[in-house]
């Protein structure tokens, strides 16, 4: 880095302050360092949304086909137009070919193809782990930032990294927005609307895909739970989107049709339905990390979710939440569920979430990354590394 009273920092992402958890967290992260005022923050990206923070923003024109040169050619792009600005520093959240600071948002490319996927990589597949491969051994990387510790271990077992260079950095949660809603108005207002009883123990689910995010695991630990409990009404409240269709029928099938509510996505006032429910699931197949676990217990939700998600790292077992090694072990889930039929231990694990949530905040986040920054102009090793 040069010497400047205010460097320059170059943000390389695809979209920003777009829907998605990655862009979430490069969005509520760059604002903060731009309005802060230590650094001028450029943003390259294909599409943005601006928001209040006074960055500038680059267009790197988007190549709609063929697919799969893609990656190079943002990565290109991008590095092009970095470099004509002379920036102090490079902060990649996507695969380019050089860059200071790498926000790892998910695992390696081939490792998701093979491992998770389970597909034979494509031609875009080969040339994106070609732009991945080329920043992690060539690309002069400085500082490594997993957002959990699976993507920081998947990454460790593909390449050469120094541990003392590498920082896991989760995502943040905006506490005040978890915080200001009437719990009891909401409770009493999403229950209504949805037909659910007051007395009803709520479990929820929030996902944008369905099948990744294991609703048919957690349908069944339901239906589990149930059996096992006859007593107990139990409902589980489905916000987002995916084949509904294909969820109902495996409820129906599973005898827990009535027990079942699909509320849709809703990407605005989604709290409300946090603050509507009782516990949270997640059973995910593979997440990185999974930014609605932490927004669970930002509301004071215990949660329960697979060991496939990143957001165990902030789990405490018994504490806050529970971790399941086996997300499809239906026995296993159903006795969470039937442990947190007990209000008082719900409530015990709640507040248990809400003081770990608590330590989570993006404005807390955006100082780690600050000290990183300033780490690599020093050459030294950031406080907390």
């Amino acid at each position: 880095m040069t010497a400047s009273a205010r460097p320059r920092v170059a943000v390389v992402v695809p979209k920003y302050g777009t829907v998605g958890g990655g862009e979430r967290f490069v969005y509520e992260l760059t604002e903060r360092l731009a309005r802060d005022g230590r650094y001028e923050i450029h943003v390259f990206a294909n599409r943005w949304v601006p928001g209040p923070g006074p960055v500038v923003f680059h267009r790197i024109p988007r190549v709609p086909f063929p697919r799969f040169p893609r990656q190079a050619v943002f990565a290109w792009l991008a590095g092009r137009d970095v470099e004509k600005g002379r920036f102090d520093l490079v902060h990649a959240h996507d695969r380019i070919f050089r860059a200071d600071v790498f926000t790892m948002h998910s695992i390696p490319h081939e490792t998701w193809v093979r491992d998770i996927r389970k597909r034979r990589p494509t031609l875009f597949d080969r040339v994106t782990s070609w732009v991945e491969r080329r920043l992690m051994e060539e690309g002069g990387c400085a500082w490594h930032l997993p957002v959990s510790s699976i993507a920081g271990e998947a990454y460790e077992a593909k390449y050469r990294i120094d541990p003392s260079r590498m920082r896991v950095l989760h995502p943040g949660v905006d506490l005040a927005r978890f915080s200001s809603p009437d719990r009891d108005a909401c409770r009493r207002d999403v229950r209504a609307r949805h037909g659910i009883g007051p007395s009803e123990v709520v479990i929820l689910f929030v996902g944008m895909n369905f099948e990744v995010k294991g609703l048919d695991a957690i349908l069944r630990a339901v239906a589990r739970a149930k059996a096992l409990r006859p007593d107990a009404a139990l409902c589980l409240l489905v916000v987002g989107r995916g084949n509904e269709g294909k969820y109902r029928a495996l409820a129906s099938s599973l005898g827990i049709a009535d027990s079942v509510v699909f509320a849709g996505p809703h990407t605005e006032g989604v709290e409300a339905f946090y603050f509507a429910s009782d516990l949270f699931m997640m059973l995910s197949a593979f997440d990185t990390f999974g930014m609605v676990v932490l927004e669970a217990m930002a509301s004071r939700l215990p949660v329960i979710v697979s060991a496939n998600v990143g957001a165990k790292d902030l789990v405490e077992e018994g504490t806050n939440g529970f971790v399941l090694p086996d997300r499809l072990d239906a026995d296993a889930a159903a006795g969470k569920i039937v442990l947190l039929l007990d209000a008082s231990l719900r409530a015990a694990m709640g507040e248990a979430g809400r003081r770990t949530a608590s330590l989570h905040g993006w404005d807390r986040l955006a100082e780690e990354v600050a000290d990183v920054y300033d780490a690599v102009a020093a050459g030294r090793v950031p406080p907390g590394g």
